[in-house]
């Protein structure tokens, strides 16, 4: 069996990336390939750690260049199409909402990361340090993170894998993300990845199946 092409798609810094291309270099993610990264923003850091870590094809895809979402969601899956060819379609730190168009044209094969525990603090505005912001401002005492199959509905998708990490006396958003980060997100990312890869999960309405038990 060939190994499960990758797309992973960034805006910024890139340290969900990093840690699928560490599990890739430690024969983590199931078979897969990380094969392409494409950057939303140009000059993105993502894709210097992209290039240190040898991935063939590395593209920028400036959301500023384009008129609406749509417009973007289009040129977006014409890129992914035409040059990549993915099995599977890796939302790493992707700060753009994408429309239905890329569902469509990759149903049940994208994976996004989510720094909090679905239903909480997702949607529309619940990006980055927002989301920390929104947790600390509730006084939750847990928060985390969730990889999800994306939908037409942000951070709506079936869940695949959630980790809870708790929140301490005295957290600022700052220092809660990287918590999150590290405990959660750079944990949870690769090891979905890889039971995509493998094959065992299986959407049945709003739940995911995993074949042969949790890793």
């Amino acid at each position: 069996m060939s190994a499960k092409r990758i797309a992973v798609l960034v805006s910024g810094g890139g340290t969900n990336l990093q840690a699928l291309l560490d599990a890739q270099a430690r024969g983590e993610l199931g078979g897969g390939e990380i094969t392409a990264v494409v950057s939303s923003t140009p000059g993105a850091y993502a894709l210097e750690r992209a290039r240190a870590a040898g991935v063939p094809g590395l593209y920028t895809l400036p959301r500023k260049d384009f008129a609406s979402s749509q417009h973007y969601t289009q040129a977006m899956v014409e890129l992914l199409k035409e040059r990549v060819a993915p099995d599977l379609v890796v939302m790493a730190g992707f700060l753009v909402i994408l429309t239905r168009e890329m569902v469509e044209a990759f149903p049940n094969a994208i994976l996004n990361v989510h720094p909090a525990l679905i239903p909480s603090f997702c949607g529309k505005g619940a990006y980055g340090l927002h989301v920390h912001e929104q947790a600390l401002a509730y006084g939750v005492k847990v928060t985390g993170a969730t990889v999800h199959f994306v939908t037409e509905e942000p951070d709506g998708g079936p869940i695949i894998l959630q980790k809870a990490v708790e929140v301490r006396e005295g957290d600022t958003p700052e220092v809660l993300q990287r918590r999150v980060m590290e405990e959660a997100e750079w944990q949870l990312l690769p090891r979905a990845v890889a039971l995509f890869c493998q094959d065992r999960l299986q959407v049945e309405g709003r739940t995911v199946h995993i074949k042969g038990g949790n890793l």
